[in-house]
Protein backbone atom coordinates (compact mmCIF):
# COMPACT_ATOMS: atom_id res chain seq x y z
CA UNK A 1 0.00 0.00 0.00
CA UNK A 2 1.61 3.19 -1.26
CA UNK A 3 0.72 7.07 -1.36
CA UNK A 4 -0.87 7.61 -4.63
CA UNK A 5 2.34 10.27 -4.84
CA UNK A 6 4.05 7.51 -5.68
CA UNK A 7 1.79 6.31 -9.15
CA UNK A 8 2.64 6.41 -13.00
CA UNK A 9 0.96 7.79 -15.42
CA UNK A 10 -1.18 5.40 -16.89
CA UNK A 11 -1.58 3.10 -13.80
CA UNK A 12 -5.17 1.72 -12.59
CA UNK A 13 -5.58 2.08 -8.94
CA UNK A 14 -7.56 1.39 -6.14
CA UNK A 15 -8.08 3.29 -3.01
CA UNK A 16 -7.49 1.02 -0.34
CA UNK A 17 -7.02 4.10 2.63
CA UNK A 18 -7.58 7.63 3.26
CA UNK A 19 -5.71 9.45 5.85
CA UNK A 20 -5.78 13.11 7.53
CA UNK A 21 -7.62 14.96 9.27
CA UNK A 22 -11.53 14.77 9.04
CA UNK A 23 -11.40 18.28 7.22
CA UNK A 24 -9.12 16.50 4.58
CA UNK A 25 -10.76 13.22 4.39
CA UNK A 26 -14.11 15.14 3.97
CA UNK A 27 -12.57 17.26 0.84
CA UNK A 28 -11.07 14.22 -0.64
CA UNK A 29 -14.18 12.33 -0.16
CA UNK A 30 -16.31 14.88 -1.60
CA UNK A 31 -14.04 15.01 -4.50
CA UNK A 32 -14.66 10.94 -5.54
CA UNK A 33 -12.22 9.75 -3.41
CA UNK A 34 -13.40 6.85 -1.17
CA UNK A 35 -12.01 3.29 0.07
CA UNK A 36 -12.58 0.65 -2.91
CA UNK A 37 -12.99 3.35 -5.54
CA UNK A 38 -11.46 2.43 -8.73
CA UNK A 39 -9.17 5.50 -10.75
CA UNK A 40 -6.27 6.01 -13.42
CA UNK A 41 -3.63 8.19 -13.15
CA UNK A 42 -3.80 10.36 -16.25
CA UNK A 43 0.15 12.50 -15.37
CA UNK A 44 2.26 12.50 -12.89
CA UNK A 45 4.80 15.49 -12.98
CA UNK A 46 8.29 15.00 -11.33
CA UNK A 47 6.72 17.71 -8.47
CA UNK A 48 4.30 14.83 -6.87
CA UNK A 49 1.29 16.69 -8.45
CA UNK A 50 -1.37 14.20 -9.96
CA UNK A 51 -4.07 14.32 -12.91
CA UNK A 52 -6.36 11.39 -12.41
CA UNK A 53 -9.60 10.19 -13.82
CA UNK A 54 -11.75 8.93 -11.58
CA UNK A 55 -15.49 8.60 -12.42
CA UNK A 56 -15.51 10.26 -15.82
CA UNK A 57 -14.13 13.47 -14.64
CA UNK A 58 -10.28 14.85 -14.38
CA UNK A 59 -9.13 15.65 -11.55
CA UNK A 60 -5.77 17.36 -10.23
CA UNK A 61 -4.60 16.41 -6.93
CA UNK A 62 -1.50 18.34 -5.01
CA UNK A 63 1.48 16.64 -3.61
CA UNK A 64 0.02 17.03 -0.09
CA UNK A 65 -3.55 15.43 -1.00
CA UNK A 66 -1.98 12.77 -2.83
CA UNK A 67 0.60 11.54 -0.02
CA UNK A 68 -3.06 11.67 1.72
CA UNK A 69 -4.84 8.45 -0.03
CA UNK A 70 -3.38 4.97 0.14
CA UNK A 71 -3.34 2.62 -3.13
CA UNK A 72 -2.78 -0.17 -4.45
CA UNK A 73 -2.81 -1.81 -8.30
CA UNK A 74 -6.65 -2.38 -9.66
CA UNK A 75 -7.59 -5.48 -10.42
CA UNK A 76 -11.11 -4.06 -12.19
CA UNK A 77 -11.72 -1.63 -14.37
CA UNK A 78 -14.66 -0.25 -12.79
CA UNK A 79 -14.60 3.34 -12.77
CA UNK A 80 -11.56 3.92 -14.67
Amino acid sequence: MLPLSFAKAGEDLMVTKICGDAETKKHLEDLGFTVGCHFSVIAAGGDGNIIVNLKGSRLAITKFMAEKIKIVPSTSEEGA
